[in-house]
C-alpha cells in the first residue's frame, strides 16, 4: 500500500511539474493539475494539502536529485577537474530531461509568489565546486594564481547563467553543446597547463561508454 501511495505521489508530482514549468506557479491551478494527471482534486489534496505544499515538494525534489550525482562524481577515480566537468554535464542533462528538476528551478525563480519558505539554491553547489577545485589545487591541476573558493563562485555563476539563457532561447535543447563551449573557455583559465579539448574528450568518451554499458545491462 505504501509503495502504491509513493507511486501515486510521484505521478502527481511529475504532472504538476510539467504544468508549473510550462505555465508558472500563478498560471497553474489544482484543477489544471487534476486534468493533466487524470486524478481528482481530492486525491491531489490528500497527498499535498495545498498548491503551496505541492510547489514546495517539487522544489525539495529538485534539490534531492543532486546528492546522489555529487556523490557519484566525488568517488570517481579521475582528476578533480574532470570530475567537476562530468558532474556539470550530468546536472545539465537533468535540467533538460527531468520534469521535477526543470519545474523546481522555475518555481524557485518565482518564489515571491509562493506563500511558503523554499530551500535556498546555489549554496550547496558553491560548496561542492569549491571542494572539487580545492582538490584540483592540491593536485596541481588548478592554476596556482587562483583561489578555489573565488573560482568556484565564478564557475557556478557561469553555469547557471548559461542555463538561464539556454532555457529562454532554446528550451535547453542544445545545453550540452553550450556547456562544452563554456568549458572550453573556462578551462583555459582554470588549468595549470591548459588542455581543455583533451579533457572534454575524455569526459565525453567515458560518458558514452557508461551509456553503452547501461544499454547492454538493460538489453
Amino acid at each position: 500500500m505504501q509503495a502504491r501511495a509513493r507511486t501515486t505521489r510521484r505521478f502527481l508530482l511529475e504532472a504538476a511539474a510539467r504544468l508549473f514549468y510550462e505555465r508558472g506557479y500563478v498560471g497553474t491551478s489544482i484543477s489544471d493539475i487534476s486534468a493533466e494527471s487524470g486524478r481528482t482534486s481530492g486525491a491531489i489534496y490528500f497527498h499535498f494539502v495545498s498548491k503551496e505544499k505541492l510547489a514546495l515538494a517539487i522544489v525539495e525534489g529538485h534539490h534531492a536529485t543532486w546528492p546522489g550525482l555529487v556523490d557519484k562524481h566525488r568517488k570517481a577515480g579521475h582528476p578533480a577537474l574532470e570530475r567537476l566537468v562530468a558532474l556539470s554535464f550530468d546536472v545539465a542533462r537533468a535540467f533538460r530531461d527531468d520534469p521535477v528538476v526543470r519545474a523546481g528551478a522555475r518555481l524557485w525563480a518565482e518564489r515571491a509568489a509562493i506563500d511558503v519558505p523554499l530551500p535556498t539554491s546555489f549554496v550547496g553547489w558553491l560548496d561542492t565546486v569549491t571542494e572539487l577545485l580545492q582538490e584540483a589545487h592540491d593536485g596541481g591541476e588548478l592554476h596556482p594564481d587562483l583561489d578555489p573558493e573565488v573560482a568556484a563562485h565564478s564557475v557556478v555563476c557561469a553555469f547557471f547563467g548559461l542555463h538561464t539563457v539556454s532555457d529562454a532561447l532554446e528550451g535547453r535543447q542544445r545545453i550540452e553543446d553550450r556547456l562544452h563551449d563554456l568549458w572550453l573557455l573556462l578551462l583555459r583559465g582554470l588549468q595549470t597547463k591548459p588542455a581543455a579539448a583533451a579533457l572534454l574528450e575524455r569526459v565525453s568518451r567515458r560518458t558514452a561508454e557508461a551509456a553503452l554499458a547501461r544499454v547492454c545491462v538493460d538489453a
